[in-house]
């Protein structure tokens, strides 16, 4: 499949976390295997034999950040709240859209009318839109409960970088898609897992690991990458020099270990995260499933997440998929 054309379908398409649904008619595209629904509201597919004893699970989350309606002011303007981590800085004066199409400026005060302090961000609790109708049709229209996201749509920037919002998770789920061409084994029943709430709750992952009852499993996700003023581990981190493998007292180290090697084996660039306590990503959630799950996690390296610009390559996305397929391939954990 031509990975561009993939992420950037999946980070135009709506499914803010709890209401993912919005984002089922990428997944058909673009998945070979059928799709089924689990209560909480995540889809997984099942891959290499149904039968075979070991079960691998492959989870990237599918919902994105955004915004859910609080309240319809007699004016017409609109109340919201974050659905997820939103950083606030970036919310001046953008353009959210909802799942209907209709799309509305959040509101900014002009400096002029300020008392001085507009360099800081507007809490979200100040926090309106306005989508230039009037009160009575802005109703007829919108409902408290729905959702919002940001309206930006995806830009390719020079070589293979590209920016967009929603690529945390959205480029995990390309990720893996496209490891689904190029496993090709019997040895397991491999389940990819399109994990829904991972943004509030991480209730998508929770859950269809326990029904999956997985015997090993990857988070794949994004973490960060370097930039101006970032120090320490994560401005060692590049864009396109490969996949991050995370090393954490949560994840499992032979796992850790075993995608590590087949990296090195399959000429796969590759970059270690080492995190000293819980990991920030589903794995968290799916390692305690049930009686455990050997868990481990793969990035794909992002600059500036959870904004309407985050940046990643390509080349990062397609050597994440080809881990992924390695690390199947051989079975799961195994001496390589």
């Amino acid at each position: 499949m031509e990975l561009l054309s993939l992420i950037f379908d999946l980070c135009s398409a709506h499914g803010v976390s709890g209401s993912e649904t919005a984002a089922k008619e990428i997944l058909e595209k673009y998945c070979a295997a059928p799709l089924h629904k689990t209560p909480c509201g995540s889809y997984y597919a099942v891959l290499g034999d149904p039968d075979a004893e070991k079960t691998v699970l492959l989870d990237a989350h599918l919902d994105r950040i955004g915004f859910m309606i609080t309240d319809i002011d007699d004016m017409g303007f609109v109340k919201v709240d974050r659905v997820g981590g939103v950083d606030t800085r970036v919310l001046q004066n953008t353009v959210l859209v909802a799942e209907n199409g209709l799309k509305g400026a959040v509101c900014c005060l002009p400096p002029h009318l300020s008392d001085g302090k507009e360099d800081k961000a507007t809490p979200i609790s100040k926090t309106w839109v306005d989508f230039g109708l009037p009160a009575e049709e802005v109703k007829r229209s919108l409902r408290l409960g729905d959702v919002l996201t940001f309206a930006a749509p995806p830009k390719k920037l020079l070589g293979d970088k590209i920016t967009s919002p929603a690529l945390d998770d959205r480029c995990g789920v390309a990720a893996l898609l496209r490891a689904a061409e190029l496993i090709d084994t019997d040895a397991c029943r491999v389940v990819l897992l399109f994990s829904s709430q991972e943004e509030t709750f991480g209730t998508g992952a929770k859950t269809g690991a326990f029904a999956l009852d997985a015997d090993e499993a990857v988070a794949v996700d994004v973490s960060f990458a370097s930039q101006p003023e970032v120090s320490g581990l994560y401005g060692k981190i590049g864009l396109g020099k490969g996949p991050m493998i995370c090393i954490s007292s949560v994840t499992d180290r032979q796992m850790s270990r075993t995608l590590t090697e087949l990296a090195r084996r399959e000429g796969i660039p590759y970059q270690l995260e080492p995190i000293a306590g819980s990991t920030g990503t589903n794995a968290d959630g799916i390692a305690v499933t049930k009686g455990g799950v050997r868990t481990a996690v793969v990035s794909v390296p992002q600059r500036y997440m959870h904004t309407p610009v985050e940046v990643i390559s390509l080349a990062d996305v397609e050597n994440t998929a080809r881990l992924l397929a390695a690390y199947v391939n051989c079975g799961g954990v195994t001496n390589v």
